[in-house]
């Protein structure tokens, strides 16, 4: 595996390749009904907020930040990780505003 790759380990097929100047985290889902349709709002809303392209990854499928489908098809349900990757002017603030949601269970409570 290059450097600049990186592996999600819910899958074993996923490798998600980060372009030079981005920024990426990967993110455990932790609230009791993973990425359903209230939370992925949530997270496409903060999203949307930063001036960056920013995408979401999981076992092999990449789509874009503010796309509420997209997030969706990946069914990213509890325990399980999500890579977001960010490039632009607000990339890491982008990127710690999205980890801050997940960590707070997308304001969920459980």
């Amino acid at each position: 595996m290059r450097e600049d790759e990186i592996r999600d380990e819910d899958c074993d097929c996923t490798e998600v390749e980060i372009p030079a100047g981005a920024v990426y985290g990967e993110f455990q889902i932790i609230n009791k009904k993973g990425l359903h349709a209230r939370a992925t709002a949530k997270f496409v809303q903060c999203a949307s907020q930063f001036d960056a392209d920013i995408t979401v990854s999981r076992c092999g499928e990449t789509v874009g930040a503010t796309s509420i489908m997209g997030i969706l098809t990946l069914g990213a349900g509890i325990g399980s990780t999500i890579t977001v990757v960010a490039k632009g002017a607000d990339a890491k603030d982008a990127l710690q505003a999205l980890g801050a949601l997940v960590a707070d269970r997308f304001g969920e409570g459980e």
